[in-house]
């Protein structure tokens, strides 16, 4: 009996031994899962060639890559006892191990230290370590940021070598604990830094002042100026009284300068600063250092189509426009001088409020029109070779550099003019009749038709009444593609445009007509000579309209145009009786 009690009791001692045993296991396992993805205290047990073995208080021992230790700077020195702090990743691998990371540890708590300071608007001590697409990367110190290119400095930056592997402060932007994603900037810590000094500086400052300061940008208008930590605009037109073409001729980037402060707006910050301002301006005594007349040898600064620039002192530009640079017309201007040439000139006009200088070239000379009115008059007659043919007419030389004009016109009184105008070729010996002779506007017009009398005025048989609204018959000469070339019959050439061809558009067309038809048409203009008629078929078409609508219809009749002039046509008076 005693036998089975003291069996009974050992099996009783036996199972509360078990019960006990799963007791522990099971307060163990809750531990464990309240632990898990925690960061938990861990003392190192062991090391070796691989690993750091660590007890935190679990049923096993964790362990750790020794890689893990190793940090941005330097390697980290671990001995058996130390105690670390660990992040327990699972509590179970399938090899029935703890899993612990040094590395999640340093990333929970560098991340519990930026989400306080990305908080407070507090700054943060990083890293840059290299460079990636849009900017850099940004150890710091358990977690890594991402550096745009445009918040590493208040201006852009070519080089930043001398900003890697130091340990700087950064403003957190941006932070998402899920996306474990961090935008830093150090821009913002340099404006912060700069903002007290720049209030002071800004303090200072009032138009008028003269500073020193350096060239920090160039652009194509203008170079952009720091005044101590506030950057003015130096544009382009104010650094230098004589042309600048790009402020790199004069600037380069990190060149200090001395400027004035030209204008200050104090609530938008905004500097706009000088240079030639310092020295006087060159054209305030021009016109009394160069009056009207004076001849001055000057260097050239450009050429253009329309003149010359000259530089007549240092700032100081006047222009010689293209009709002032030769009597003879039509002188290119690059033909005469190049930059960086001299150039005599005289002054001919001076506009100191709007800097203008009116320059001359061709003044320099004698006006060889004074000669051309006193060696030709109207009405004479002389003979003299062809300098030049174009399509409107021949130039025939009068004396050294000046041409009269035989216009297309006065080349025949009843010849085609085109084919009148191919018989003559530059330096044919030429008899022409002076027309009319202009000194002031350089222009002298010259005749050969008018050598022989007008047939028309000679014909006995022209009774032809040549006067505006006149009905006239015509034969046609010539058919081009702008018109066609008539002679009145008992009368003077003349020509038709396309667009008096007919009232329809579609009746216009030029195979129409032939050489040698007869047609009518009725006059629209004639000169003073009675010798250049303008004639129209679409005029005469629209009078005979209004006439048979005047004559044989009414607005409330009922009947048609086509009906209309149907009866006209029929009356033999009607074409008369329009005249």
């Amino acid at each position: 009996m005693s036998q089975e009690m003291d069996g009974a009791t050992n099996d009783i001692g036996t199972g509360a031994a078990v019960v006990i045993s799963f007791a522990e296991l099971f307060e163990n396992s809750c531990r464990a899962s309240t632990l898990e993805h925690k960061v938990v205290r861990g003392k190192i047990v062991d090391i070796n060639d691989n690993f750091v073995i660590i007890d935190v208080g679990l049923k096993s021992e964790g362990r750790i890559a020794l890689s893990e230790f190793m940090t941005s700077s330097n390697k980290m020195e671990l001995k058996v006892g130390d105690e670390i702090d660990v992040y327990i990743d699972r509590y179970e691998s399938k090899n029935g191990e703890i899993v612990l990371s040094r590395e999640k540890a340093l990333r929970e708590a560098a991340w519990l230290d930026l989400e306080k300071a990305f908080n407070n608007r507090t700054s943060v001590t990083g890293t840059i370590c290299n460079r990636i697409k849009g900017g850099f990367m940004v150890d710091l110190v358990g977690a890594m940021a991402f550096l745009p290119g445009s918040q590493v400095d208040v201006r852009p930056i070519k080089d930043i070598t001398p900003l890697l592997g130091i340990p700087q402060p950064f403003i957190i932007l941006k932070m998402d604990r899920v996306r474990e994603n961090i935008v830093v900037s150090r821009r913002g810590i340099l404006e912060g830094a700069n903002a007290e000094e720049r209030a002071k500086v800004v303090a200072t400052l009032q138009e008028g002042q003269i500073i020193e300061g350096v060239v920090k940008n160039i652009t194509n208008y203008g170079a952009f100026v720091d005044v101590g930590g506030i950057d003015g605009l130096l544009h382009n037109t104010d650094i230098s009284w004589k042309r600048t073409n790009h402020p790199s001729e004069v600037l380069t980037p990190g060149q200090k300068v001395v400027v004035k402060i030209v204008k200050f707006n104090r609530e938008t910050q905004r500097i706009s600063l000088g240079m030639k301002q310092l020295t006087d301006d060159p054209w305030e005594c021009v016109d009394k250092e160069f009056p009207v007349g004076s001849r001055i040898v000057g260097k050239v600064t450009n050429v253009t189509d329309y003149g010359i620039f000259v530089e007549i002192k240092e700032g100081v530009e006047g222009l010689v426009y293209v009709s002032e640079i030769s009597w003879k017309k039509n002188i290119s201007p690059a033909k005469v001088a190049s930059v960086a040439s001299d150039l005599e000139v005289v002054v001919l006009d001076v506009d100191v409020a709007k800097r203008r200088m009116g320059l001359s070239v061709k003044q320099l000379q004698e006006n060889p029109w004074n000669g051309v009115s006193d060696s030709f008059s109207v009405g004479q007659i002389f003979e003299s070779s062809v300098s030049n043919v174009a399509d409107f007419g021949i130039f025939v030389n009068l004396i050294e550099d000046i041409d009269g004009l035989v216009h297309l016109n006065d080349l025949s009184w009843d010849q085609p003019k085109d084919s009148e105008l191919a018989k003559y070729n530059k330096g044919d010996i030429v008899k022409v009749k002076v027309l009319e002779i202009d000194c002031e506007k350089g222009r002298v017009s010259l005749g050969i038709k008018q050598l022989t009398t007008n047939p028309a005025a000679s014909n006995p048989n022209n009774s032809v009444a040549l006067k505006k609204g006149a009905i006239v018959t015509c034969v046609v000469s010539e058919i081009k593609d702008d018109g066609i070339g008539v002679t009145i019959v008992g009368g003077p050439q003349a020509f038709i445009e396309k667009i008096d061809l007919a009232k329809d558009r579609e009746d216009r067309r030029l195979d129409r007509f032939a050489v040698g038809e007869k047609i009518d048409a009725i006059v629209t203009g004639i000169d003073k000579t009675g010798t250049k008629v303008s004639l129209s078929i679409k005029a005469l078409e629209i009078a005979t309209e209004k006439k048979a609508m005047e004559e044989y219809g009414s607005s409330d009749s009922g009947a048609s145009l086509g009906e209309i002039l149907g009866v006209a046509i029929g009356k033999s008076s009607f074409t008369k009786s329009i005249k």
